[in-house]
């Protein structure tokens, strides 16, 4: 069974030895290497025992292929008797007596040139050259499979960081340029994440905006108050623009929290994307300090970016404020108040001066100016969020970040490429095998073309 394991794989080269006092048609060898080469094309026949055959008898018939014919001839030898192990006869000397042997023999010497140990020894090794040649191509097509699977591993754990200062700053600056670029997808929407951003204008903010509390603010009895308040001891002479004033001014302050909350809400979404894309960026799997590192840069900058995104939003409804759109008014429709009909209505407090109808008219008048202003803001508010916030985040995300990269030491910058020492092991084993596939490819390669 030990013997089949091994003649059984097809690269096997079977030598069947028989010894030729014994009847060849009886030879295990024989029979075995039928089974499992019945084409010949492994199979080499080996007689040996020549010179011990019976006065009278030769193996030509074998030798020469006729009792038996093999694909490849047979080859005939002459080993050491007994009595040359026991007296220590030396192979080199063994070869020779067995040369001598098959020159002289009268049944062999016409086959002499093509018997002997020399004799296989070269005809087993014409014939392994030829196959080998025949399965270069495969093999170097294995190699070549096998390196491809190498690099494709070196390459998705990573290759080896170079140790100088230069080498160790272009990696980092590539493994930012991946985390960016991975970044920008999610934003311009080639990964999943940024139309978020679009939902807070399209659905937050326009929520935000019906919610606020214009219609009690601008009440009759709101009103009223705040127009007698503006008033003072003074009564308006025409229309309480003072009046007017503080209505718009009040209204104004309701779109602060909405304008925040935007800015508050994509700042959230930039953070989340900037997470996800760290995670997605398989170049920095295999250093934490510097994830950690371009994360915290990232959140510093979008920090900043939502900073001026607010100071900006609230410009936006502090201009609405300090500068009212006069023609507005100028053009609505001004219905006169009736004067009093006695004396007593004339007589009345100052503090009741004002009709209902005419402060719902005012409410009236200052509702709709605020819905102008509430359209205008819908419109500029994501304007506003996106080139501070968005159009920031998308150019200048990590320049901090570069700038302060550019200026650490090499001990430093080798602390931001850490790695898992279990990774760094199994990146060492793998660049050594590949180097001995391609070792292997060149020379087969050399081989080949001899």
């Amino acid at each position: 069974m030990m013997v089949r394991s091994y003649v059984e794989k097809p690269n096997c080269i079977i030598l069947a030895i028989s010894p030729a006092n014994q009847d060849i048609a009886t030879s295990d060898a024989i029979k075995l290497a039928r089974e499992v080469d019945p084409s010949g094309e492994r199979t080499f026949g080996v007689l040996t025992k020549l010179d011990l055959m019976d006065k009278g008898t030769n193996a030509l018939d074998v030798l020469e292929g006729r009792s038996y014919k093999l694909q490849h001839p047979w080859v005939g030898i002459v080993n050491r008797s007994q009595a040359d192990i026991n007296k220590n006869v030396d192979m080199m000397a063994a070869r020779r007596k067995e040369q001598e042997y098959f020159e002289s023999s009268p049944e062999y010497g016409h086959l002499a040139h093509k018997m002997g140990a020399e004799y296989l020894a070269k005809l087993l090794s014409r014939h392994l050259e030829t196959v080998i040649r025949q399965r270069i191509p495969s093999i170097i097509a294995l190699i070549n499979k096998t390196i491809d699977e190498l690099n494709s591993e070196l390459d998705r754990i990573g290759r080896p960081v170079g140790v100088d200062g230069g080498a160790q700053l272009y990696t980092i600056l590539e493994m930012c340029r991946a985390f960016d670029r991975i970044f920008r997808e999610h934003l311009e929407g080639g990964r999943p994440g940024g139309d978020r951003i679009y939902r807070v204008f399209d659905h937050q903010l326009p929520d935000a905006l019906k919610k606020l509390p214009f219609d009690r603010h601008l009440s009759t009895s709101n009103v009223k108050k705040v127009i007698s308040e503006a008033d003072g001891y003074q009564p308006h002479l025409i229309a309480p623009e003072q009046g007017y004033r503080r209505l718009i001014d009040g209204s104004l302050g309701f779109f602060k929290g909405p304008a925040e909350a935007s800015v508050d809400a994509v700042h959230s979404i930039l953070k989340e994307l900037v997470r996800k894309s760290i995670v997605e960026t398989q170049e920095l799997k295999r250093f934490p300090t510097l994830q950690s590192d371009i994360a915290a840069a990232a959140n510093d900058a979008l920090e900043k970016f939502r900073n001026e995104s607010r100071k900006t939003v609230l410009r936006l409804g502090e201009m609405e404020s300090s500068y009212l759109t006069v023609e507005f008014f100028r053009k609505l429709q001004t219905e006169p108040e009736k004067p009093p009909q006695n004396q007593a209505q004339a007589a009345a407090p100052n503090v009741d001066r004002y009709s209902d109808n005419h402060l719902r008219r005012i409410g009236s008048n200052v509702s709709a100016y605020i819905n102008m202003v509430c359209e205008t803001l819908r419109n500029t508010i994501p304007k506003a969020v996106v080139f501070c916030q968005v159009r920031e985040a998308k150019r200048s995300l990590l320049n901090q970040f570069y700038a302060q990269v550019g200026r650490r030491e090499k001990e430093q910058l080798g602390k931001m490429l850490d790695e898992d020492p279990s990774l760094m092991a199994k990146r060492e084993t793998i660049a050594k095998r590949l180097e001995l596939y391609k070792s292997a490819r060149d020379e087969i390669d050399a081989v080949a073309w001899k």
